[in-house]
């Protein structure tokens, strides 16, 4: 997710912060390369342009030029740029009184069917609506047996219906009035591309249902078409806003970063992965955040209360905030990971990790079961004070786990780079006095 600018901007930023002093040369030049970074990121040419004139005029400023930090007076000022073109804040989604009818539309191969269901799971699991979900896709053959099975393996009921897809949506209302849901999801019908009867359908369902939500499913890995998508459905609907799937397969973010800009529509939820519970709501200043290589402290913790109990929930942040973070405490953290979702995510919403190669280390579980091993095999202390293991406790370790020295010295530099990220994060926020990074401080 958004890699590719989030390795630029570590490399324009690290350069930044080596001036003692910066000019309006240094900042010009570095605006430079942001700009290059966000084109090659597929941004909309109106949206860089906009962006780079307001983040120039701030740079340039006497608060900034005469800081004794220069350089994190460039960054913070990106960084508050980049949450105002996301969006300031994350918007509401809107229920009326149930059941509050919730129309997605999109193209064909967008995933509105999987991200029905996995809405309904949302809904449920955040904010304790029960939904129902109506197949009115009468377009696509396999559509409803995809809503029934998604339905079943969630425990969301799935209205199938007969009849042309306006009937099905009224239908499908009256049942989810009379049985007392809360909300009732409509997949729609989709094209491969837009067209008058597509249109003229969708029309129809929105004056027959009144819904509370219409929104527009679009790819995030098409780029700039989805942009163009988002404001072809919106000038015939008027949407309330925008999910953007496959979010995690897209290291550019050119849509992400255009649609609001472009649009004036909301992004409200991401789709970061193909599993039920990879559907999240979409906060801007995290995702700038994260663009920026801050990480995303909030969002971890948030993924922990969900597969953690409470204490141990308390226990992570309250660590990852005073950067006391320790071996034993890795340790314990990485045989419960794999519920958290996908570890290369995961990595990417810890501050300083996200462009740290070291940390990759192998992320899957063979890595896994190789880290816990080397770890295991040290003692107490050793888990607590990692600045006594010299060369011989090193080579005990790695026979002790079965390993390498090398791969010994790989995993606790990685671990050294992250506690030196998160104690620099810790006095940056202290510098920077009051700038609200969704960051551990």
């Amino acid at each position: 997710m958004f890699e590719s600018l989030a390795e630029k901007f570590e490399k324009i930023f690290r350069k930044l912060r080596g001036y003692g002093r910066l000019t309006e040369e240094n900042i010009g030049e570095a605006l430079r390369e942001v700009r290059l970074a966000l084109l090659e990121a597929d941004v909309h040419f109106r949206v860089v342009k906009d962006f780079l004139e307001e983040v120039k005029r701030e740079a340039i400023g006497r608060e900034v030029l005469e800081s004794l930090t220069p350089g994190q007076q460039v960054i913070k000022v990106v960084y508050n740029r980049l949450v105002s073109l996301l969006g300031e804040e994350e918007s509401k989604f809107l229920l009326k009184s149930p059941p509050s009818p919730i129309m997605l539309v999109g193209l064909q191969g967008s995933g509105k069917t999987t991200t029905a269901a996995k809405l309904a799971l949302l809904l449920q699991r955040q904010m304790g609506r029960k939904s129902l979900l109506a197949a009115a896709d009468t377009r696509r053959p396999a559509a409803k047996e995809q809503l029934k099975t998604l339905g079943s393996q969630l425990g969301v009921p799935v209205y199938e219906g007969d009849g042309d897809a306006v009937k099905i949506a009224q239908d499908a209302l009256s049942v989810a009035r009379s049985q007392g849901f809360d909300a009732m999801i409509l997949d729609t019908g989709g094209r491969l591309h837009i067209d008058e009867e597509l249109m003229q359908e969708l029309k129809e369902i929105k004056s027959a249902l009144n819904p509370s939500e219409i929104l527009m499913v679009a790819d995030a890995m098409t780029g700039q078409d989805a942009v163009k998508s988002v404001s072809s459905f919106n000038a015939e609907l008027g949407l309330s806003g925008v999910i953007l799937t496959k979010l995690d397969g897209d290291a550019k973010g050119g849509a992400a970063l255009s649609i609001r800009a472009v649009t004036g529509k909301p992004i409200k939820f991401v789709g970061t992965g193909e599993k039920a519970e990879a559907l999240e709501v979409f906060y801007p200043a995290r995702m700038a955040s994260r663009i920026l290589g801050m990480g995303d402290v909030l969002s971890l913790v948030e993924r922990a209360e969900q597969a953690f109990d409470q204490k141990k929930s308390a226990e992570l942040q309250k660590k990852m905030q005073s950067a006391s973070f320790t071996l034993e405490d890795f340790r314990g953290q990485l045989q419960s990971l794999k519920s958290m979702g996908p570890l290369d995510q995961l990595v990417q919403m810890i501050p300083g990790l996200s462009c740290m190669p070291g940390m990759a280390l192998e992320f899957e579980n063979s890595g896994i079961k190789r880290m816990e091993a080397i770890i295991n095999s040290m003692t107490p202390k050793e888990r607590l004070h990692v600045e006594i293991i010299n060369g011989s406790r090193r080579q005990r370790i790695a026979q002790g786990s079965g390993t390498t020295v090398a791969e010994v010295n790989k995993l606790l530099k990685s671990f050294l780079q992250m506690q030196k990220a998160l104690r620099q994060w810790s006095k940056a926020g202290r510098r920077l006095g009051g700038v609200r990074f969704p960051t551990p401080f």
